[in-house]
């Protein structure tokens, strides 16, 4: 993925829930066109397991996607706001035969921008399983993008290159991801990512610009020099507060956390969220990073406001 040389603003949305229409997420995408995003994210989302009762009292297992539809979101967001679109490719959850399925369908689309990740575990698991005949690692998933666009399918298939081929983005995390052993072998998995094509890294969400700073810093030291960009997601809910350190492993820096203290009300951590990250985009944007990614759930409003007060 390309863009101009100036810092630039993207955003990330989630298909609806199961059997839920897609004007929410056209709701949000009208309130954030009027910023001229470079590209919007779609998320993708693994498989959970119900259980359904039958007549006879028994339970029947079923695997269904609680949010479907991220090729076809992504194809009919690009239709109607004429936008880059990047839908995420996970390996939770899937096969390498779905993955590949998925590619095809995206070609076919002219959806060539990638954000690659190994996605989350499974609700009932203690740890990440691989799907079986899936992939355990996101490295891998670069592999099976760079043998797709040499026309190499699976099953030994040797296919025609694509006129134009994927190209794609990984995740990184300032704050180490919560499974790596330390911050040393998390940015060696990084930089097996970058060289085996990843163009860019998009951040997880941080509320600490220091770490950022940090992070990119260490990276470059390491020979890692693709453009690093900053994800930042508005607080909006007083269980933010407690919800995302513990889920996503980040602290937020003090300055922040006296103001969160302070917070009696979802609207009063709203009013601070955006301008906490308001500081964090100014501070950002004055270091020269290349752009800045907004994780939006039920967050759009918050992003409005920030990007009108910048």
């Amino acid at each position: 993925m390309t863009t101009e040389n100036k810092p630039y603003f993207s955003f990330e949305v989630l298909p609806p829930l199961r059997g839920k229409g897609i004007d929410s997420i056209y709701r949000t995408i009208d309130r954030l066109m009027p910023f001229d995003p470079a590209y919007i994210n779609i998320t993708t989302h693994r498989y959970d397991t119900l259980y359904s009762e039958l007549a006879n009292g028994t339970y029947k297992k079923l695997s269904v996607l609680n949010r479907p539809g991220t090729v076809a979101i992504a194809a009919a967001i690009k239709e109607r706001y004429k936008v880059r679109t990047v839908p995420h490719i996970i390996c939770s959850g899937f096969t390498a035969a779905e993955i590949e399925s998925e590619l095809i369908d995206l070609s076919y689309l002219g959806i060539t921008d990638l954000l690659l990740l190994r996605g989350d575990k499974a609700k009932s698991d203690n740890r990440f399983i691989p799907t079986p005949e899936g992939h355990a690692h996101a490295i891998d998933l670069c592999q099976q993008i760079n043998r797709f666009n040499n026309g190499q399918l699976l099953g030994g298939v040797q296919n025609e290159m694509l006129t134009e081929p994927f190209t794609y983005g990984v995740a990184g995390y300032p704050e180490k991801h919560d499974e790596a052993m330390n911050m040393e072998t998390d940015i060696e998995n990084l930089k097996a990512k970058v060289n085996a094509g990843a163009q860019y890294i998009v951040t997880q969400m941080f509320f600490d610009n220091s770490k950022y700073f940090a992070f990119v810093k260490r990276l470059r030291k390491e020979g890692i020099n693709v453009p690093v960009i900053p994800g930042l997601k508005p607080l909006t809910t007083l269980n933010h507060l407690t919800m995302l350190p513990k889920t996503f492993h980040i602290d937020f820096p003090k300055r922040l956390s006296n103001e969160l203290m302070k917070c009696k009300s979802n609207d009063d951590v709203k009013a601070v969220g955006v301008e906490w990250a308001k500081h964090q985009c100014r501070e950002l944007r004055e270091n020269g990073v290349p752009g800045i990614h907004f994780y939006t759930m039920n967050a759009s409003q918050s992003v409005e406001k920030i990007m009108n007060g910048l």
